[in-house]
């Protein structure tokens, strides 16, 4: 166990943290940085000195960490050895058989001992996080370098919260990672989307009619903060897991103010209790959709106390569009919960969810196919399993596929197996966060068998770019661009960007006619997105898209990627994409804490 002040060192020496000596402001300019820095390959963690808050005219005394997972060696240094190698421990675990012999008793044994590291432990003293303890009217939340990370954001938030909650009857406790938005001194909103263990909870305490304690923790080991965001099943402490991880215990010490237990060596500590009857607006938030997260109200936490070790370090983290620290963090949650997964799904090879896809919007599998229907068997699988029931667009493979990483080459795999008959769409649950559902957490989901041989029709007159789109805007003047696509393979991709001024559904029964020329289309809103961009493209469709409203399979694949209002009969409001602050992103660079030119701003829509 390492405190994060030991792990900036270690960093530091290995040449992976960057140190920023100038005053750096929380509203925004922080966030900012960091939101560029890790779009970098290699990109470093960040320690920021000197934050300040300029409007407050407040000079922090404890620096702030950014990008913590900046990239896939220091997210392997926080492990402490590559994921795959935890998944491996895991699933040598799962199988298990009852020894037979003394020898195979005894070797058996170092395997039995290290488990004993799973359960935390609990310390009678207090911790390190409890050096400085301030309580009732002592509590200042703006002592904190809380940061904006985004313009329209509805105020500052913590971002690397770990959550700590316990169940009404005490027997549960659980670790979630879940924003919270600071409203004034002593009050914090609490984000808890509907199926997080921290909303069941509160649901119990609300049913009972008492006040839910919360300690919020920041900081220690920067694998608490991973564990947080884990998809363990319902009852499991999250911090299980982190004593299966490092081979030793959490150390856990308890709350000043509650009977809540967090580990002794977080860096600040945030004590309080919710009222089940008080909800209030929280947000707007620039979201890891790399779009706002709307007005909702929430509960809120009243805090009674903050507690923190000498010479604290705050973490935070930025969260918009892709590539982001995100990015690192879940693919260790990708790579250890794959034996988990396949006890589920027990023919399943591997699984990817890339990061343009922002996790629940896109999933690939890789499987060993059997018999007719086996995907279309393990789609349903894959939205039956906790997290995974959020996915809303699932491609699988075969065995003979390429790597599911090699994105290039497993495109090409993918389209010359398309065709309508092997789309499946329903409806389900989604996550909370998105956006294009006729209706919050339920919307249209899509799976595809790209398990089979190659199709035999291609095209059947392929033109090019150029007459294919004369053809288009000779059915409509509102076409702005078109770009084709791995015209080599059976299924050609036609990108056209859209001025939009009707429904899409009127221009795809006009485009039906080019079904000679076209296999798939897919349509974008002509501004904020380019045909020269194809990683932006796939995180604006597969956010933008509910397979039941936007996906037409006959006489060819048609998907509407256009941002939805009462033109297509969406009732609910459409947020608007996460972009910089122009004018923050000028100072920055003038200052020469930015060093970027347009083509990084146009490449991952930063404005």
């Amino acid at each position: 166990m390492a405190t994060m002040q030991e792990w900036l060192d270690r960093l530091e020496r290995e040449g992976d943290l960057k140190v920023i000596e100038e005053p750096c402001d929380v509203d925004l300019e922080i966030a900012h940085i960091a939101y560029v820095e890790v779009k970098r390959s290699p990109s470093r963690v960040l320690l920021f000195k000197r934050p300040v808050n300029r409007a407050k005219g407040i000079e922090y005394d404890m620096p702030v960490v950014m990008n913590m997972f900046a990239d896939f060696e220091v997210t392997k240094k926080i492990f402490g050895r590559h994921p795959d190698e935890i998944a491996s421990e895991i699933e040598e675990l799962m199988h298990l058989r009852p020894p037979e012999g003394l020898v195979a008793k005894l070797s058996l044994l170092p395997k039995l001992f290290a488990l004993k590291n799973v359960f935390p432990r609990r310390l009678k003293q207090k911790g390190l996080c409890q050096q400085t303890i301030k309580i009732a009217s002592q509590v200042d939340l703006d002592e904190l370098p809380i940061l904006k990370t985004w313009p329209k954001d509805g105020g500052p938030f913590i971002t690397m919260g770990q959550v700590y909650t316990r169940s009404l009857d005490g027997k549960m406790q659980n670790l979630g990672m879940y924003r919270l938005q600071q409203y004034d001194k002593r009050r914090l909103g609490m984000h808890w989307q509907i199926h997080k263990d921290a909303s069941h909870f509160f649901d119990q305490y609300k049913e009972a009619g008492k006040r839910m304690p919360v300690t919020v923790a920041i900081g220690g080991d920067p694998l608490y903060i991973w564990c947080g965001q884990a998809p363990l099943p319902y009852g499991m402490f999250e911090l299980m897991l982190y004593g299966f991880v490092r081979g030793e215990p959490a150390r856990l010490v308890k709350s000043i103010t509650n009977d809540i237990w967090i580990p002794e060596d977080a860096d600040i500590v945030i004590e309080g209790e919710v009222d089940p009857q008080e909800l209030e607006i929280e947000g707007p938030f620039g979201d890891h959709t790399g779009y706002y997260t709307l007005k909702e109200p929430y509960p809120v936490m009243d805090v009674t106390a903050v507690t923190m070790k000498q010479n604290p370090v705050y973490q935070a983290t930025v969260v918009g569009k892709p590539p982001l620290e995100d990015k690192y963090m879940g693919w260790g949650t990708e790579r250890i919960f794959l034996p988990l997964l396949k006890t589920t799904a027990p023919d399943l090879i591997d699984y990817h969810m890339p990061e343009n896809g922002v996790f629940h919007n896109l999933i690939m599998a890789k499987m060993q196919t059997h018999y007719k229907g086996h995907a279309r068997q393990f789609m349903h699988a894959f939205w039956g399993v906790g997290q995974m029931s959020f996915v809303k667009h699932a491609l699988f493979v075969g065995s003979e596929a390429p790597e599911l990483t090699e994105y290039e080459a497993l495109t090409e795999h993918i389209l010359n197996r398309v065709s309508p008959e092997r789309i499946l769409i329903t409806d389900g649950i989604v996550d909370a966060l998105d956006h294009s559902s006729p209706e919050t957490l339920v919307g249209g989901k899509l799976g595809l068998d790209a398990t089979g041989g190659e199709i035999e029709e291609g095209v059947e007159s392929l033109l090019d770019d150029e007459k294919l789109l004369d053809a288009m805007r000779a059915i409509d003047d509102s076409v702005v661009g078109l770009r084709q696509y791995f015209t080599h393979t059976k299924n050609p991709v036609v990108v056209v960007t859209y001025k939009k001024s009707r429904c899409l559904q009127e221009f795809f029964d006009e485009a039906a006619s080019l079904h000679r020329h076209i296999k798939i289309l897919v349509v974008v809103d002509a501004e904020r997105n380019s045909l020269d961009n194809v990683y932006m493209l796939v995180w604006r469709v597969t956010n933008n898209i509910d397979a039941l409203r936007d996906v037409r399979k006959e006489p060819f694949i048609m998907i509407d990627a256009t941002d939805k209002n009462e033109l297509d009969g969406y009732k609910r409001e459409w947020p608007g994409d996460v972009v910089c602050d122009e004018e923050v992103l000028k100072s920055l660079r003038e200052r020469g804490l930015l060093d970027i030119d347009e083509a990084f701003i146009e490449r991952f829509g930063l404005l």
